[in-house]
């Protein structure tokens, strides 16, 4: 009985010395992700499958708790949420700060990006350079964009004189530029506030993707729509650096692998086929207006969304930036993953 005592002994000796280490022993840790969008927005699916396998991966260790809707802070502050701890993982528009980060807002610039799943793969992988810098605060985790979108509103839109005089809720700071170039006046609001603005008057026509016209109850609202791929907004998801810290190494390489172009594409094309959708089911509604422009009236667009780029530039070189070589290496990324398609 004694040898058996023995024998298994060394057996469980053997077994622990050669076992990898469990991922159940790291520390349990329970991580916030503020996103500001109601949860009924399409988002909501990818980002809660990318949480459902950080924690399957961390064998349980980690698990994230989502706020949705403004719960932890309005849309403009996530961010600094983020950095400040507010939350541990945050998505972020950077193009509701102007100025702040400028090369991420190369990706905004009108008539760069067709769709929003290669999209998503050419940005993120692009901006992984810059991000260290630009977002030093906090963690960088991925970037993505939405399918692209247009103008719609209570009056028609359909070369870019007819911005003159209107009162125009752009998606982010590149499209402020132009309407204000064009004539118009910027209503800035946050995508939670856009419905009560155009209620109200004090908005005539707003910038936003075509399926999330309806999950903010916009279609109500307007009824003229350009079919027109304008623009896009980028997006990046930021994880509070001092959290991202505190975890055990294998719980770092988790988030890393969870923090990559691959899931840049799944949520920024998870999405783009909502918005792709939406843009079908708009064009099939009574009482709503799809105006296609022809190819003179695209010209005018494209040529007025052409000094945005000097003015892009002009930002990103303020910041020490060759803002030749960050184009062109976001080209060659656009090309790479066919995101001109």
């Amino acid at each position: 009985m004694a040898g058996l005592t023995r024998l298994l002994a060394a057996m469980c000796v053997g077994a622990a010395m050669f076992a990898p280490p469990a991922a159940a022993q790291d520390k349990p840790v329970n991580l916030k992700f503020s996103w500001w969008v109601p949860a009924a927005h399409p988002l909501s699916k990818p980002f809660n499958e990318w949480a459902k396998d950080i924690e399957a991966q961390s064998g349980g260790s980690i698990k994230i708790t989502m706020f949705p809707g403004e719960q932890l802070g309005k849309a403009f502050d996530h961010y600094d949420m983020a950095r400040d701890g507010i939350t541990d993982f945050a998505y972020v528009n950077p193009g509701y700060q102007p100025g702040r980060f400028p090369v991420i807002a190369a990706g905004q610039l009108p008539f760069t990006f067709n769709e929003a799943r290669r999209g998503s793969q050419a940005l993120d992988s692009w901006y992984r350079k810059y991000a260290a810098a630009e977002m030093k605060d906090t963690h960088f985790c991925f970037a993505f964009l939405h399918d692209p979108g247009a103008f719609h509103s209570r009056k028609k839109i359909m070369v870019p004189a007819d911005i003159a005089g209107l009162k125009v809720r752009p998606a982010h700071s590149t499209l402020a530029e132009l309407v204000k170039s064009l004539g118009g006046t910027n209503v800035q609001a946050s995508a939670p506030e856009v419905r009560e603005l155009l209620e109200r008057g004090v908005a005539d026509a707003v910038t936003f993707p075509w399926g999330s016209v309806f999950v903010f109850g916009i279609d109500k609202v307007v009824k003229f729509h350009l079919d027109l791929p304008l623009y896009v907004t980028v997006f990046s998801i930021s994880m509070n650096q001092k959290a991202y810290d505190g975890l055990s190494d294998g719980q770092r390489k988790n988030i890393d692998a969870h923090c990559s172009t691959e899931w840049a594409e799944k949520v920024g094309g998870a999405w783009g086929d909502f918005e792709a959708a939406g843009r079908v089911k708009m064009r099939t509604l009574a009482g709503h207006e799809v105006s296609v422009p022809d190819a003179a009236q695209i010209a005018e667009w494209r040529k007025a969304a052409a000094p945005l780029v000097a003015s892009w530039s002009a930002a990103v070189t303020a910041k020490g930036i060759d803002a030749d070589a960050a184009m062109a290496e976001l080209k060659a990324a656009i090309v790479k993953f066919g995101a001109d398609r």
